[in-house]
């Protein structure tokens, strides 16, 4: 009687093992499916971790990290508005005092973040949070916030896989997890060109890599993942 019991147990345990087992794998698959990428290895290492989100489209992220993110405000609070992005992504934006605010060219001010206008939102970004350095304000008729991407942005989709293709040039040294993370003005003109180019996901690293050209490092859609942009913050290429 006593060794049925225990059989059974060690055969309910096994079961349990077998079924994690399972879930983990699912997991895994999904994090590798979305932001391709969690961990970036250089001299300037970057602590990073992967987590799946129950909602909103991300599915991996690492940080905090120089990045941004443009879309049309949803809602303005005293400390915080949230945009939505053109690929369908929330985000968060907290205000710190600190916090720059432009319309166009032209100094602005807090009061300039209404509902319904479009922003280039700059500055740390954590999951679909960014803690803004700057907030631009961009014209109601330009920038790549308020329209789909002529550039084929793919929209996060969960269990869709992200397409295999590549556009433009890609670094021929380039390999995923090298380079060195960059912050600064450096950053924020990279991440500008990005998201120009490719809106609609939330940048959330800048690497130098090692023939002096950044990748930026895009979330919350299903491709691009890696926008690659020249000296000038031109955009070269992405995959």
């Amino acid at each position: 009687m006593f060794s049925r019991k225990l059989t059974k147990r060690l055969a309910i345990g096994a079961t349990g093992i077998a079924i994690g087992g399972g879930a983990y794998g699912i997991v895994g698959a999904t994090v590798n499916s979305g932001s391709g990428i969690a961990t970036t290895a250089s001299s300037t290492s970057a602590t990073s971790a992967q987590r799946v989100l129950g909602s909103g489209g991300l599915n991996a992220w690492s940080g905090p990290a120089a990045g941004g993110s443009s879309g049309t405000v949803d809602s303005v609070s005293k400390s915080s508005f949230t945009i939505t992005t053109s690929a369908d992504q929330q985000v968060t934006v907290t205000k710190a005092s600190s916090t720059k605010y432009h319309k166009g060219k032209s100094s602005s001010s807090a009061g300039a973040i209404k509902r319904g206008v479009s922003v280039l939102v700059l500055g740390t970004t954590s999951g679909a949070t960014i803690t803004a350095s700057q907030v631009i304000v961009e014209p109601a008729n330009g920038g790549g916030s308020a329209t789909s991407s002529p550039a084929g942005v793919v929209p996060f989709q969960r269990g869709t896989p992200s397409p295999s293709k590549q556009v433009g040039q890609i670094p021929a040294n380039y390999s995923q997890g090298s380079g060195t993370i960059v912050s600064g003005t450096t950053a924020n003109n990279a991440t500008k060109a990005a998201l120009a180019s490719y809106p609609g996901g939330i940048v959330d690293r800048v690497v130098k890599l090692s023939n002096g050209e950044y990748e930026v490092h895009n979330i919350g859609v299903n491709w691009p993942h890696h926008i690659f942009v020249n000296q000038n913050f031109k955009v070269v290429g992405a995959n």
